[in-house]
C-alpha cells in the first residue's frame, strides 16, 4: 500500500505530466469508478486522462516506479467489472478517452488506424467518409472505444461474415508495463517475423499491457441491405434456416440472430412504442443481407430464401424491411432487449459460445434444469445464432425480489448453465470477456496447462503485476 507521502508524491508527478485536466484527483468520480452495469463501484486512487501515448508511458513509468496498479478503462461499457477500480482507494484507474484521433486512413490498403479512445461509431463514420465499411458493430457502438473493443475481443452483429475484433486488427501500438511503447501499427496483411504480438494483447483485457493505437481493416461498402424477421416454430427450425440462408445467400448473409419469445416480450412490455413487425412466436430470427450488386438483386435473393424456408416448415411468417428506417427499427428490436431486462430488474447473465449444431439441445436441456432448480424462472435467450453465441439470462420469477433472486441463486445457476456449455463442448465466454465476474470460472474451468502458459506470460510481461490485477486471472 502506497503511504500518504509517496501518494502526494506520485500524484504530484502525474499532475506534472499530464497537466490539470490530465489528472482527476478529487470530487465526484463516480461516473468513472462505476461499471456499466452498476454491479461493481470502486474507489480510484485517481483517474489519469493522457492525450497522447508518450503521456502513458509516462503514467507506466511512474506507476511501476511507485508500485502503485493500474485499471485501463476505454468507453466503461463492458459486463464483467474488467474496467473499473476495486474498493482500496489505491488503484490508478487510467482513462483513455482524450485518445480520439483518427490518425491514418489508407483507401488502397483498406486500413485505417486509430488511437485507443475512438468511440466506435466514429470510427464506423471515418470509414464511411472514405466510402469504405469498418464492419464491427454492437449495440454499445455509440460509446464503448476502439481499445476497449480489442481488448476485451468483441465480437457483436457481423461477426459471422467479419469475424471478432481480432480478426480485424492488422496491428497495435502498446504500452508495456514498464512504460515502453511498441510500435506495431503494421497494415500488413502477412507478416511471418516470429510471435504473434499483437495476439497476445488483444483479449488480454489490460492485463498484460495498454492498447494506445490500432489499425484496422477495412472493407468496400455494400451497395444494398435487406433485412428481415422470420418467425420459427421451435429453435431447431431456426439452425435450420441459418443453414439454408448460407447456401442460398453465401458470403452475402451478414446478420443472423435469434430471440426467444420471451426476451421480444420484454421489448413489448418495456418499449411499447417499438413496433414489433410479427405476432409472438418461440423463437424470431433476425437475419440481414449485404449484396455487393444492387438493391433489386439483394431482394431477390432474400425472397428466394424466405419462399424456400416457408415451402419446408421452417418458418411461419416473415416481415421484409422496405426502407432503410423499417431495417434500423428491426434492428432497435433487437438491441432493446438488453434495456428492457435491465428495466424488468437485475439478472444472471450468461455469455456462452457452442457449436451452432449443439444449441437446439443445450436450451431445451438447460431450460429444463433451470425450471426445476427455480420454478417460475424466465429464460431471456437472445444472440448471435449465426457465430454460435447466446446471451442465455435468467431473470428472477414474477413476484421474487431481483436483488434477493441474484444473491441466492447466481452461484447454483451459474453451476447448471456452465456445467451445461462444458458438457455440449461450448465456452463459458463468448465475447463480453472474463473481468472480476468470471474469474473464478476461468480457474475451475480452463486446462490446467493453458492457465499454467497465461501466468507465465503475465509474469514475463508484468513481472510486478501492477496491470489490472485481480481481472481475468
Amino acid at each position: 500500500m502506497i503511504s500518504p507521502s509517496q501518494k502526494a508524491a506520485f500524484l504530484q508527478a502525474l499532475r506534472d505530466e499530464l497537466g490539470e485536466a490530465g489528472l482527476l484527483s478529487s470530487g465526484d468520480l463516480s461516473a468513472f469508478e462505476r461499471d456499466w452495469r452498476g454491479r461493481y463501484a470502486g474507489r480510484a486512487l485517481a483517474v489519469a486522462r493522457p492525450s497522447a501515448t508518450e503521456q502513458v508511458a509516462r503514467v507506466l513509468q511512474l506507476c511501476s516506479l511507485y508500485g502503485v496498479s493500474l485499471v485501463p478503462q476505454g468507453g466503461n461499457t463492458g459486463l464483467v467489472g474488467g474496467s473499473s477500480p476495486d474498493e482500496s482507494g489505491q488503484q490508478l484507474l487510467l482513462n483513455l478517452g482524450r485518445m480520439n484521433r483518427i490518425r491514418h486512413i489508407d483507401g488502397a490498403n483498406h486500413t485505417l488506424t486509430a488511437e485507443a479512445g475512438c468511440i466506435l461509431q466514429n470510427v464506423q463514420a471515418a470509414a464511411a467518409a472514405q466510402q469504405r465499411l469498418f464492419p464491427l458493430s454492437l449495440a454499445a457502438e455509440g460509446s464503448c472505444t476502439i481499445g476497449g473493443n480489442l481488448a476485451t475481443n468483441a465480437g457483436g452483429t457481423q461477426v459471422l461474415r467479419y469475424g471478432n475484433a481480432r480478426e480485424l486488427c492488422l496491428g497495435l501500438e502498446v504500452v508495456t508495463a514498464q512504460g515502453e511503447i511498441w510500435d506495431g501499427l503494421s497494415g500488413l496483411r502477412k507478416d511471418n517475423t516470429g510471435y504473434d504480438l499483437r495476439d497476445l494483447f488483444i483479449g488480454s483485457e489490460g492485463t498484460l499491457g495498454v492498447i494506445t493505437a490500432a489499425t484496422l481493416k477495412l472493407y468496400p461498402q455494400a451497395r444494398a441491405h435487406m433485412t428481415a424477421l422470420a418467425a420459427c416454430p421451435t429453435l431447431d427450425e431456426a439452425v435450420r434456416l441459418l443453414s439454408l440462408a448460407q447456401q442460398v445467400a453465401g458470403p452475402a448473409l451478414t446478420g443472423f440472430e435469434v430471440m426467444n419469445a420471451f426476451s421480444l416480450g420484454l421489448v413489448r412490455q418495456h418499449f411499447p412504442q417499438l413496433q414489433q413487425a410479427l405476432a409472438p412466436s418461440p423463437w424470431t430470427v433476425l437475419l440481414e443481407l449485404s449484396d455487393a450488386e444492387s438493391e433489386p438483386h439483394a431482394r431477390q435473393v432474400l425472397e428466394s430464401l424466405l419462399e424456400r424456408a416457408l415451402e419446408q416448415g421452417l418458418i411461419d411468417d416473415a416481415a421484409v424491411a422496405e426502407s432503410q428506417a423499417q431495417s434500423q427499427g428491426l434492428w432497435h428490436l433487437r438491441e432493446s432487449i438488453p434495456l428492457a431486462q435491465a428495466q424488468e430488474g437485475l439478472n444472471i447473465k450468461h455469455d456462452i459460445a457452442l457449436p451452432i449444431s449443439a444449441i437446439p439441445a443445450f436450451v431445451a436441456q438447460t431450460d429444463a434444469a433451470l425450471m426445476q432448480a427455480v420454478p417460475g424462472v424466465r429464460l431471456v435467450n437472445f444472440g448471435h445464432l449465426g457465430d454460435g453465441n447466446l446471451h442465455y439470462n435468467v431473470q428472477a420469477p414474477l413476484g421474487l425480489d431481483p436483488k434477493q433472486f441474484l444473491a441466492q441463486h447466481e452461484q447454483p445457476i451459474n453451476r447448471i448453465v456452465y456445467d451445461a456449455v462444458d458438457a455440449f463442448g461450448g465456452s463459458f465466454s463468448a465475447e463480453h470477456g472474463i473481468g472480476r465476474l468470471k474469474r473464478e470460472e476461468l480457474a475451475q474451468r480452463k486446462h490446467p496447462v493453458a492457465l499454467h502458459m497465461m501466468r507465465a506470460i503475465k509474469k514475463a510481461l508484468d513481472p510486478q503485476g501492477l496491470m489490472n490485477p485481480g481481472r481475468l486471472l
